[in-house]
């Protein structure tokens, strides 16, 4: 008796979720079988970040370089028919280190114990602190990799125990050479020797010629042939042809670094048909969408797919998606925009890999909001204000009465009576002043404020105010603040648009007393474009400077690293700033940072200092500390 039309679609449709169950069972014990990792003792590089890079540079490492996820590349090494029939081991993540990185994986989970995983992270960056970042060739990996090692036990002897345990778990991991080609064999065995007792020489296979056989991955070790980089293209100049699109700005859960490409974007008319002829008659609705482009809800996340992929392609677009990552380019029209004094500063910028200061690199524009509102300072800032000014009148050192002056208000009978006494008793008589003068002490001192007004600071805090909302709140309350003390002040914000326009906005110089203009242009500052530390804080010095006061400070507020669109993201952009934080302390001045930045420790001990920032953990506050830390600073 034949089902009903109905019934029978329900029965295939049981049969499809049941072939699908099957399957997806299938595939997780197959994969679970072949692969050879340990999620539940996995360590990941951000809850280690920090300790790895204290040990980096502590070793020695170079200070310069940032600590990045490695993008996992594909290795090449023989695998096993159950992890090709799984399509596993592919792809290896191993450490290694350029000129502006040191680059380590994402997540460790290649031994059995949580402990072993957590110390391969701090081998691999004690192994990277002795390496020159040069590029080795596949026939000297080994003996460049046993020479590593032998120079970090040498000099770190405590950590002869801790590599001899990584070692033992190592050999555990690697194959055994009975089931080997002889080639193969005295390969492995080479590297088995070195791993056990680096330094020793041994005769190595010839390896002149590309070795028909990979050995499998070394996590002990630097990657053999680590990945270039190739060089990043800047942006056009003219940014104006972009369209204007909206949309949810997400940033990825894992921060992993991928391998890119600049490509051309597709137009969606090429490509395979992943079909067989016969099945295009078959009965089916098509609906007429760009698959290359296009979002779909039931297709995994643009994220979840580049997990997957060895290097993106990425190219310019000019459809709009739900999910996007937007940089507002445009620059502001004459009319609404602050107006420039001058035609411009010339300024140098320091390029590391040459090793020179580059004279008249970068244009540096001051301007200044002179037809912002004064205002009355904000309401909701009254109450905070004054109770920060009853603060800060406490600095002011008391009033008292100096002794034993040459010139005074009145005579100091006190030294007049030492002075007859003396006379009297026919004594040598010394050279002293007979007046005295009542008056205060003196706050010998002088501080620029320098503000980041970088596009970043367009991001929202709280459901409530933006970073740029708080930055506006803290130079308003600083300005009260230091009012009361009367110590000499200057406040000044700055982003960038490429080397040739700097911005540098005036909200308040030396020569000005604080009062509603200021506060006018203080409540006019918005977010700008990018952040290029380095001319902002040589323009910044050069202006404090010259102000006469034993105690000078530079304050820098900010909420993230120098970068900007061209060469300037990155270590360059870290060593300029550096360089500039330099220059300063020559001239005398006493640099200080700011920021609201989490990953601020990666960076800032290198360029300011360990003891030459501070770090806002909830950037709400900013407002109320700033004028504390500013009288911890100058008490």
């Amino acid at each position: 008796m034949a089902l009903r039309a109905p019934r029978a679609l329900q029965v295939i449709h049981r049969l499809v979720e049941l072939e699908e169950h099957v399957g997806t069972l299938w595939h997780r014990l197959v994969t679970q079988t072949a692969t050879q990792r340990y999620p539940d003792a996995a360590v990941y590089l951000e809850d280690v970040r920090r300790s790895v890079g204290v040990l980096f540079r502590a070793m020695g490492g170079d200070g310069g370089l940032k600590i990045a996820s490695t993008p996992a590349t594909e290795y090449g090494a023989q695998r096993t028919w159950l992890q090709r029939i799984a399509g596993t081991n592919k792809h290896v993540e191993l450490a290694w280190r350029n000129e502006s990185s040191l680059n380590l994986p994402a997540c460790i989970d290649v031994f059995a114990k949580q402990e072993l995983n957590h110390d391969l992270y701090l081998w691999l960056a004690a192994l990277a602190s002795a390496d020159g970042g040069i590029r080795q060739e596949q026939n000297d990996w080994i003996n460049y990799n046993q020479w590593l090692s032998c120079k970090v036990l040498k000099r770190f002897p405590g950590l002869i125990n801790r590599y001899q345990r990584l070692v033992e778990a190592q050999l555990a991991l690697r194959p055994d050479v009975r089931n080997l080609t002889t080639d193969a064999a005295k390969l492995e065995l080479a590297i088995q020797h070195a791993l056990e007792h680096p330094g020793q020489a041994r005769a190595l296979p010839d390896l002149s010629k590309p070795p028909r056989y990979l050995p499998q991955p070394v996590f002990l070790w630097l990657h053999p042939s680590p990945p270039l980089s190739a060089t990043a293209s800047t942006l056009p100049q003219d940014d104006e042809a972009m369209p204007e699109a909206n949309g949810e700005v997400i940033d990825p859960q894992e921060q992993r670094r991928y391998r890119a490409e600049k490509v051309d974007m597709p137009d969606g008319k090429n490509g395979l048909v992943l079909d067989r002829f016969e099945n295009i008659f078959s009965w089916a609705e098509y609906i007429k969408v760009d698959r290359s482009t296009d979002e779909d809800e039931d297709l995994e996340s643009a994220e979840d797919t580049a997990k997957d992929l060895e290097q993106l392609s990425v190219a310019r677009d000019s459809k709009t998606t739900a999910k996007r990552i937007r940089f507002d380019l445009d620059l502001p029209s004459a009319e609404s925009d602050d107006s420039p004094l001058g035609e411009g500063i010339l300024l140098p910028e320091w390029d590391y890999r040459k090793g020179e200061l580059i004279k008249d690199y970068c244009c540096l524009q001051p301007m200044i909001a002179d037809t912002a509102e004064a205002i009355e300072l904000p309401t909701a800032l009254r109450s905070t204000a004054k109770r920060l000014r009853s603060q800060f009148e406490a600095l002011v050192p008391s009033r008292i009465w100096y002794r034993g002056q040459q010139e005074g208000s009145e005579i100091d009978l006190d030294a007049y009576l030492d002075f007859i006494t003396e006379q009297k008793q026919t004594r040598a008589i010394a050279e002293q002043g007979m007046y005295r003068e009542f008056r205060g002490g003196i706050r010998d001192l002088a501080c620029l404020l320098l503000a980041d007004l970088s596009l970043s600071t367009d991001s929202w805090v709280n459901n409530h105010a933006r970073v740029i909302d708080v930055v506006r709140d803290s130079l308003l309350l600083f300005a009260e603040a230091l009012s009361a003390t009367g110590d000499q002040f200057a406040m000044y914000g700055f982003s960038s648009r490429y080397r040739q326009h700097i911005r540098f906005h005036t909200l308040k110089t030396f020569n000005e007393a604080h009062n509603n203009i200021s506060r006018g242009r203080i409540n006019a500052i918005r977010p700008g474009f990018y952040t290029r530390m380095g001319a902002a804080i040589r323009q910044a010095s050069e202006i404090l400077s010259k102000q006469p006061a034993s105690q000078q400070l530079l304050l820098l507020l900010t909420d993230g690293k120098p970068n900007d669109l061209d060469q300037y993201d990155g270590r360059y952009g870290i060593e300029d700033t550096r360089m500039a934080l330099i220059e300063a302390r020559r001239r005398g001045l006493q640099p200080f940072c700011v920021t609201i930045d989490e990953k601020a420790g990666d960076y800032l001990p290198y360029m300011f200092g360990a003891d030459n920032y501070v770090v806002i953990r909830k950037p709400s506050e900013l407002p109320r500390e700033l004028p504390l830390l500013y009288a911890r600073l100058t008490h």
